[in-house]
């Protein structure tokens, strides 16, 4: 992927380079309006990456101590830790198990007089049951604050994530569908206050040099990345299309294969395919051997939050989140990629049916 456009991000360097202005300059501006329009938005307000983003939109939202979050049982630490920075408390609810996101059923009963935003994560790059969620915040008066950072281009209803909350916040982190050469991440929303308090939050709570209305933070993106990322947001739809592609051989030549278990998409939804997440209850053999052949996988993600030691205080116990924990400990991540070639798809299926095979022997 990166080689097909090595000229391009070079140039980009290099303008940036001979320009001698690397923070916050006409890169972050053009970035901003492009992905601003991308994402059918108002505002794009770059920042130095996805927790931060989040960070700030709760902020911007005057969330705080005493307050609630609802987030799911199974998602990044970030997710969580953004809600810890403005002194909230995280309150986890259960995924759909077939779609591993947050299940809108499970959110009104979670819901106290000191819940004051739903944080739904668009997972592995599918949309959440927007619609839903949507309803029961309206209902209840809730803010809703999308984390939207695996799903740049995923739909719900043919609405793009990312577009449905008050604000939200996204990631552009290397590994993400649209990554940059480091750490970034963006604020989407379509309200002009919370953009410009989100605009002055990043920026040391500062508009105008040196005049500071309150205290802020140094979240900025700078211009290096805002160039990297404007170039490859030209090729993101392509490049997302090539990701579905490559789910859809995975789809069809992994069924019926021992006890597999395949993503499933909502009959609303889209699906940008961040990961390709396969389940089963022999993973960690499986990853072995498929290590052993010569096929790197992940584990997106092994700890859920609630058994992380960072999280004790919340008083969460082994089992009180069933779903979120058989997902963490049979999920693995099949490498996907933009310009994957099929015969890398055929040696991957091949060498997991192999698997099957000696695990059928064996039993």
């Amino acid at each position: 992927m990166h080689t097909a456009i090595r000229a391009e991000m070079q140039a980009a360097f290099q303008t940036v380079y001979d320009s001698n202005w690397f923070v916050m300059g006409k890169h972050v501006e053009s970035f901003e309006k492009k992905y601003a329009h991308f994402n059918q938005v108002a505002h794009c307000i770059g920042v130095s990456n996805g927790l931060d983003a989040l960070h700030l939109a709760l902020n911007a939202l005057g969330v705080g101590e005493g307050d609630e979050v609802i987030v799911p049982s199974n998602t990044y630490i970030a997710t969580l830790l953004a809600v810890s920075y403005v002194g909230a408390t995280p309150v986890l609810v259960e995924p759909n198990i077939n779609t591993y996101n947050i299940n809108p059923s499970n959110i009104e009963k979670a819901i106290t007089t000191k819940t004051k935003v739903i944080m739904p994560v668009h997972l592995y790059g599918q949309a959440c049951e927007m619609d839903a969620i949507m309803l029961i915040a309206e209902k209840y008066g809730l803010y809703v604050v999308e984390d939207n950072a695996q799903a740049h281009g995923a739909a719900f209803q043919n609405k793009l994530t990312g577009s449905f909350g008050d604000v939200n916040g996204t990631s552009f982190y290397p590994g993400k569908n649209l990554g940059a050469l480091g750490d970034a991440g963006a604020v989407t929303t379509n309200d002009d206050t919370l953009a410009q308090k989100i605009r002055i939050l990043r920026n040391y709570g500062s508009e105008i040099k040196y005049h500071n209305e309150v205290i802020g933070y140094n979240h900025r993106l700078d211009e290096m990345q805002a160039a990297f990322l404007s170039v490859k947001l030209s090729y993101l739809n392509e490049w997302t299309k090539q990701r579905q592609q490559i789910a859809q051989s995975y789809t069809e030549t992994l069924k019926n294969i021992g006890d597999l278990i395949l993503p499933v998409t909502h009959p609303d939804a889209t699906h940008v395919y961040h990961l390709y997440v396969i389940r089963t209850q022999h993973r960690d053999a499986l990853q072995h051997h498929l290590t052993n052949h010569g096929i790197g996988t992940m584990i997106h993600y092994p700890i859920p939050p609630h058994k992380q030691n960072a999280y004790t205080s919340l008083g969460y116990q082994k089992g009180d989140f069933r779903i979120a924990e058989e997902i963490a400990d049979t999920c693995l991540s099949l490498p996907i990629w933009p310009g994957m070639c099929i015969e890398d798809v055929k040696q991957i299926v091949s060498s997991i049916k192999n698997f099957f095979v000696i695990i059928n022997k064996k039993f």
